[in-house]
């Protein structure tokens, strides 16, 4: 059971690694696209802004799960480095239990009514002639929730790759 539950991680990860880097990607061009079109012809477009913004969002917000099943967070404890990996082990179960699970559950407990409206409404751009497809955008940030927690739990529930291994790393790669 537990070898099935980091495999679908793992393909969880590997998905939303691939949204961020296509938002990565789209915002990319779309800055140098804009600009371009800016200061090179003179003409620009909302719409183009618009996607590069939506791209921007979708981007930030993917680049949280991604990092954690990597292994990738900021710890912020001084004395971590000299202590053991059964130390750090137990801290990240911590962290998962009281930050990670109830911030992340949080969010996507307290905007879920939000969410349902504006996809009740399809929510467009803010801006008169933007593009539309932002209830869409919206949409991302209680699925990265989701995979935060699910990420969260893949770092506590895999085994290190070797003991001096930071816990997490190599959890849902």
């Amino acid at each position: 059971m537990q070898n099935a539950f980091l495999r679908v991680c793992r393909c969880a990860d590997r998905a939303t690694l691939v949204v961020c880097g296509g938002a990565g990607l789209v915002l990319a061009v779309m800055v140098l696209v804009n600009v371009v079109l800016r200061y090179g012809f003179g003409w620009g477009s909302i719409k183009l802004q618009d996607l590069a913004a939506y791209a921007f969002a979708v981007f930030l917000i993917t680049s949280l799960p991604v990092t954690l099943a990597r292994g990738g967070h900021v710890r912020v404890e001084v004395l971590s480095e000299r202590l053991p990996s059964g130390y750090l082990r137990a801290a990240d179960t911590i962290a998962l239990f009281v930050f990670v699970i109830p911030l992340f559950g949080l969010i996507i407990w307290a905007g879920w009514n939000d969410l349902l409206f504006v996809w009740s409404i399809r929510e467009g751009s803010l801006t008169s002639g933007g593009l539309g497809g932002l209830w869409l955008v919206k949409t991302m940030l209680p699925v990265a929730s989701a995979l935060m927690i699910l990420q969260g739990v893949a770092a506590v529930l895999a085994p290190p790759a070797r003991p001096d291994d930071a816990p997490g790393k190599g959890a849902a790669t």
